[in-house]
C-alpha cells in the first residue's frame, strides 16, 4: 500500500467521526456545536476532494478504493447519531436518520457479499445527489445549536427528509441492479 494525500484525508476523515460525539463531552453549546460542525464541514469537503485528487493525480488505489466509504458512512451514521440524541429523537427527524442507516448498512453488506461483482454497482447521478443533500441536511442539523431558531431544525429536518427519500431511491436502485448477481444457480 502507497500512503497517499487522498488516502490521508480519507483516514483522517475516519479518525475525526469519533470526535464528533467527544466534542459533546469535553465542551457546552455553543462551543461543541462549532467544533461538531468544523469536523462534519471538514470531512464533507476532503470527501470530494480526495477523490478529485486521486483521479486527477492518478492516485487510485485499492485502499483508497476500501477507506473512502467507510470513511464516508462512518462520519455521516455518528453525525446522525449525535444530531438524534441532541434533539430529543423527534419523529421525523429519527425516521429519516433510520432509512439513511439502513441504507448504508443494506448497500454495504450488498457490495460485500457481491465481492467482484460489486463493480457492477457504480455511483449514480442521482447517489451523489443525495451525498450532498444529506451533507447540507446534517450541516444545517448541526448548526442548529450555534444558531439557536426553531427554523433551522425545521428546514435541516426537511433536508434530512429530502436525503432519506433519495437515500431509499438508490438503495433500492442499488438492490435490483444487484438483483441477477444475488439468483441461486439451478441445479442439475
Amino acid at each position: 500500500m502507497t500512503w497517499t494525500l487522498p488516502n490521508s484525508l480519507s483516514v483522517g476523515r475516519l479518525l475525526a467521526a469519533p470526535l464528533l460525539p467527544l466534542a459533546f463531552f469535553l465542551w457546552s453549546s455553543p462551543v461543541a456545536d462549532i467544533v461538531a460542525l468544523l469536523l462534519f464541514a471538514g470531512a464533507s469537503i476532503t470527501d470530494w476532494f480526495d477523490g478529485y485528487l486521486a483521479r486527477k493525480w492518478h492516485l487510485t488505489s485499492r485502499f483508497g478504493a476500501m477507506i473512502d466509504p467507510i470513511a464516508d458512512k462512518a462520519m455521516v451514521m455518528v453525525a446522525l447519531v449525535v444530531i438524534v440524541a441532541r434533539t430529543g429523537m423527534p419523529f421525523w427527524l429519527t425516521m429519516a436518520a433510520t432509512a439513511i442507516v439502513f441504507r448504508e448498512v443494506f448497500v454495504a453488506g450488498l457490495r460485500e457479499f457481491l465481492g467482484a461483482q460489486a463493480g457492477q454497482l457504480k455511483v449514480t447521478r442521482l447517489a451523489k445527489w443525495k451525498t450532498t443533500v444529506q451533507m447540507v441536511a446534517i450541516s444545517v442539523l448541526l448548526a442548529q445549536g450555534i444558531l439557536l431558531h426553531a427554523a433551522i431544525q425545521a428546514v435541516g429536518t426537511a433536508a434530512l427528509l429530502v436525503a432519506a427519500v433519495l437515500t431509499l431511491i438508490t438503495g433500492a436502485d442499488y438492490f435490483i441492479k444487484a438483483m441477477p448477481y444475488l439468483r441461486d444457480k439451478e441445479t442439475a
